[in-house]
């Protein structure tokens, strides 16, 4: 499957989703890598098996095994982060800020590619997990890397997207079967 079978995939009601992944493939801002290697980390972090494999297909295309690979990384990683960094946070106790959090994360510092762009895959991974902390703390590097707002901005687009179209479709799927 393809990113265009996905948005054939998307119902009538959601137009405006398919629209957007249109929109979000097709006109960024973003650099080839930084755009997929977002699509792809998204993808990843939505859980969602359709939208893994038609984005997984596409981004094999387009990204160098090195960046595909740290994309990957960038969804993993952040998987264990955002749920760390969400709970110390969401607990409301600052003591546990100040602990170490004792978890090996060495790739965020040698991910293999440009480190704004494992960043940015990163702070897209961090929105649709929902971890505030993680959102700053990327977006803090991110701007002292130089990377300007928008296209910041654009990362947390294609995550929303990504993330409506994988909600939308596995609703679908689950729908047919109930």
């Amino acid at each position: 499957m393809s990113i265009d079978e996905l948005k054939a995939a998307l119902p009538d009601y959601a137009k405006d989703t398919r629209l957007n992944l249109s929109s979000v493939t097709t006109t960024s801002s973003l650099t080839g890598r930084q755009l997929w290697g977002t699509v792809l980390a998204s993808a990843l972090a939505t859980r969602s098996g359709l939208v893994i494999a038609a984005v997984s297909e596409e981004a094999t295309a387009r990204l160098s095994a090195e960046a595909f690979t740290a994309a990957k990384a960038a969804a993993s990683i952040m998987a264990m982060n955002n749920v760390y960094y969400r709970a110390v946070h969401l607990i409301g106790d600052e003591t546990y800020a100040t602990l170490p959090a004792r978890l090996r994360m060495t790739v965020i510092g040698d991910p293999g590619v440009d480190k704004a762009d494992f960043e940015l895959w990163c702070l897209a991974v961090s929105a649709i997990n929902g971890c505030g902390r993680c959102l700053e703390s990327h977006e803090q590097v991110l701007r002292g890397s130089g990377l300007p707002r928008d296209r910041i901005q654009e990362a947390l687009r294609v995550a929303a997207v990504v993330n409506a179209t994988a909600m939308t479709l596995d609703a679908e799927a689950a729908l047919l079967t109930a």
